[in-house]
Order: structure tokens, then C-alpha cells, then sequence
């Protein structure tokens, strides 16, 4: 299952980038978001993997995360895998006029016959969570906490 979402958000490129880039900013704009524990590798480097633990309404889910490309701001890829779930997320940050427009390209496989039947049922769900995640970043990046980021 493929799928892209995008958003606007009312900030320079670089600055949502910084942002973004920043894992102690994570749980400020990831809901759920536990944990973050790098494994291996230089954080946030090609070839790194992360631990990153969540409750999604007292379901506890844990993924690694494996970075596949770093080329910020044009791309940020990596890959998301959890028990029944192989997520491939191309995420690109583009200037328009002073402004970022994030695109998030996402590609689901399942292994799990659970999950490939949620993804033939429910197939709006997944896009339905990505977004929840680009909206929140998006009132992050436009927050006044994150100005005062910017100022330090």
C-alpha cells in the first residue's frame, strides 16, 4: 500500500528542518511517543537504527527505525518495523515563498495476516495516522516553544 500526504507549515525551510531533525523534539510533536533509544550507529546518520516505544491508547507497540537517506532538506528516508508492519517513509521539505511544504511519501508491507486484512479494510486509517503526526508537527513548528528554540 502506497500512499503520499502533505502539509504547509508557516515557517522557512531551514528552520523546520532544524526542528525536524532534532530527536529531543520527538515526543513534542509524536503522540504517543514513549521512548526514543538509538541501537546502533550515529543517530540520525545513513545506516543508524533507533528503538522508539509508543502507547497508542494503552496498546504498547515498539519499531525500529533503520535511516536509509540523509539529504535534508530534500530528503529524510527510513524504514519502520514492527511486529507484522514494513513502513518505507521518503520524507522531502520544500520552500514556498518562506514557508515549508513537507512531503511524506509512505509504503506499507505486511506480513502479519491481521494487518493485511486492517490494510484491505481500513486502508484510510493509515493515512489517517500520518497526517495526525505531519498536523502535529505542524502546530510544533508553529509554536511559539518553538520560536523561543529558535531565539536560543
Amino acid at each position: 500500500m502506497k500512499y503520499r500526504c502533505e502539509i504547509e507549515i508557516e515557517r522557512p525551510v531551514d528552520e523546520v528542518v532544524r526542528l525536524f531533525d532534532d530527536p529531543e523534539n520527538m515526543k513534542k510533536w509524536m503522540p504517543g511517543l514513549e521512548s526514543f533509544e538509538p541501537v546502533s550507529g550515529e543517530p540520525g546518520r545513513v545506516g543508524a537504527t533507533s528503538r522508539l516505544k509508543f502507547d497508542m491508547n494503552g496498546r504498547k507497540i515498539e519499531m525500529i527505525e533503520t535511516i536509509t537517506s540523509r539529504n535534508l532538506p530534500e530528503e529524510f528516508s527510513g524504514t519502520y518495523e514492527t511486529a507484522g508492519v514494513f513502513n518505507l517513509v521518503q520524507n522531502r521539505f520544500e520552500d514556498i515563498d518562506g514557508g515549508t511544504k513537507w512531503v511524506a511519501d509512505n509504503e506499507f508491507r505486511f506480513t502479519s495476516l491481521p494487518m493485511k486484512l486492517m490494510a484491505f479494510f481500513m486502508p484510510g486509517a493509515f493515512k489517517k495516522e500520518t497526517m495526525k503526526h505531519l498536523k502535529a508537527f505542524k502546530e510544533f513548528a508553529e509554536s511559539a516553544e518553538a520560536a523561543r528554540e529558535e531565539e536560543e
